[in-house]
């Protein structure tokens, strides 16, 4: 179906189509740059200070998608990888060549993405012990963890506004896969620095507490990694006070923030509300420009992150509501349909041809270099192959005595209390038949997400007519399943015309044409 088209487009295309240009020299995310920290190549650094952490996301969707395929060619390339990246770590662990190939020293400029790299090391390592049951990439992120213990535990002040959240992501992967206390304390400490020393900014969202924090400011993408990594900080200690700020931060991106597609960030560059520079960041509330909007990719990717792990943490499902917005929009729109080409911004107004080379997109990013096929900036590539490779996972929740549908689309689920077969044509056609099967006796409850958009849903069991489920709820049906059940979801696909609030004043006077989970264009001749 949709996702699965998807995926074979990320397998068949786009993974290696990036594994390609990341051999460009002049490419932002270059490979070649492990491989001279590593002594198999030659040359001086090249591209962005976030190569490093860019190549790992590649190889993090690479893991995803040997997961599903078990591909020996693939496995054999990521091994190659692997012992490049080993070989240019440095034998404390530290892994950062925009450092060690030049002549710059550790830890003294915040914006170095020395924390990025090593924190997209330590996710995409999660990912590939849990796809190949190997440790070795597990091996070289425990010892760039186990490097960054000592240095931030004690919380030098010099070191307070050091830090990307993505790094936090992946220390509490790593705990997570090691079960190490230290990498969970790790996490925390790094949560706790942040706005603990002067001179903090709302760019990087470092001049308030996050447990403090009133209202979503700053870079987009740090800022929907924190939320996402604080989600994740709650599941495994319960904190309140993290989860207020939390459900604080959810409400205003949600209700003051976020465009119809569920983008975010839409200044770049601009002010914060307490008047700080920003870039590819939040404004001020109902701040969301059509024309001028900057929505990175990684941004809205990030929103659907953090949306994902509130849904863990409550089982709402107005937090899947939001993911569902993002992944058909604002997600799969930085992607071209060949699965070659990309966008870094996704702005939600064109005038002519001209105005696409130069404002706000993807063709100034991506053709701005000597190559053909390089870029400047290659973060949000990799973040979409990763998460194409691994949507799978966000389709289904397991808890005690009940499975949950996230997403809807054609798969099969295997699961300790029901094995399902779902049917569809969604998001196309709003019927979804799930045939269900239980391997033990006893009551095991089957939960739908009734997303907010369908208001005249229809539900039969066996072929009878069920009460017809509210939406913006999870539906329960509770039985004991027999072999062949059958469950017929009739989503209300009705197209809806929808205005913005009224204080967003750039989205006056006009409506957006939505069909479910999908917000059309309008498109017309000369573009």
């Amino acid at each position: 179906g949709f996702w699965g088209d998807r995926f074979t487009l990320a397998r068949d295309v786009t993974m290696p189509e990036m594994w390609r240009t990341m051999q460009i020299v002049g490419n932002g995310a270059c490979y070649r740059n492990l491989q001279i920290a590593a002594g198999s190549a030659q040359g001086e650094f090249k591209g962005n200070t976030w190569s490093d952490g860019d190549v790992c996301k590649w190889l993090e969707g690479a893991s995803l998608i040997y997961e599903v395929t078990r591909d020996p060619a693939l496995d054999s390339l990521m091994d190659e990888v692997i012992d490049t990246i080993g070989k240019a770590q440095q034998p404390d662990g530290y892994l950062s060549t925009q450092i060690t190939l030049t002549k710059k020293e550790r830890w003294q400029i915040p914006r170095d993405h020395e924390m990025y790299n090593m924190g997209h090391l330590m996710t995409a390592a999660c990912i590939h012990h849990r796809a190949t049951g190997k440790s070795s990439l597990l091996d070289i992120a425990r010892k760039s963890a186990d490097y960054l213990y000592p240095l931030f535990q004690p919380r030098p002040q010099r070191l307070a506004h050091f830090g990307a959240p993505s790094n936090i992501m992946g220390i509490v992967e790593l705990y997570r896969a090691t079960r190490e206390p230290r990498y969970l304390e790790l996490a925390q400490t790094f949560v706790d620095m942040r706005g603990s020393a002067p001179g903090g900014t709302d760019h990087f969202q470092t001049r308030v507490p996050l447990r403090k924090e009133t209202q979503a400011v700053g870079h987009a993408v740090h800022a929907t990694y924190l939320y996402a990594t604080a989600a994740d900080l709650v599941a495994e200690t319960g904190e309140k006070e993290l989860r207020d700020a939390l459900d604080r931060m959810w409400t205003d991106v949600t209700q003051r923030k976020m465009y119809i597609t569920g983008a975010v960030g839409p200044l770049s560059p601009g002010l914060s509300p307490r008047r700080d520079i920003v870039v590819e960041a939040f404004g001020a509330p109902f701040e969301i420009p059509n024309q001028a909007g900057y929505n990175e990719t990684c941004a809205n990717i990030g929103n659907a992150l953090w949306n994902y792990r509130m849904l863990t943490l409550t089982g709402e499902a107005r937090y899947a509501d939001v993911m569902e917005k993002v992944l058909y929009n604002s997600m799969l729109s930085g992607l071209g349909l060949s699965g070659k080409e990309f966008f870094y911004t996704n702005i939600h107004r064109r005038f002519d041809t001209a105005e696409r080379f130069s404002h706000n997109n993807n063709l100034a990013r991506w053709t701005n270099t000597t190559e053909p096929g390089a870029a400047r900036s290659y973060c949000c590539p990799p973040n979409i192959l990763r998460v194409l490779a691994g949507l799978h996972a966000y389709a289904y929740g397991v808890s005690k005595d009940a499975v949950w549908v996230h997403l809807y689309g054609s798969n099969a689920l295997s699961s300790p209390q029901l094995k399902l077969a779902q049917k569809t044509k969604y998001p196309w056609d709003g019927v979804v038949t799930i045939t269900a099967t239980a391997d033990s006796p006893g009551e095991v409850e089957l939960r739908l997400r009734i997303p907010e958009w369908s208001e005249k849903t229809q539900l039969r069991v066996n072929g009878a007519v069920a009460a017809a489920p509210r939406a913006g709820v999870y539906h329960p049906i509770r039985r004991v399943w027999k072999k062949g059940d059958t469950v017929e979801l009739v989503l209300d696909l009705e197209p809806r015309l929808q205005e913005a609030n009224p204080l967003a004043e750039h989205l006056r006077g006009q409506v957006a044409v939505t069909r479910g989970p999908i917000v059309y264009c309008l498109e017309s001749p000369d573009l």
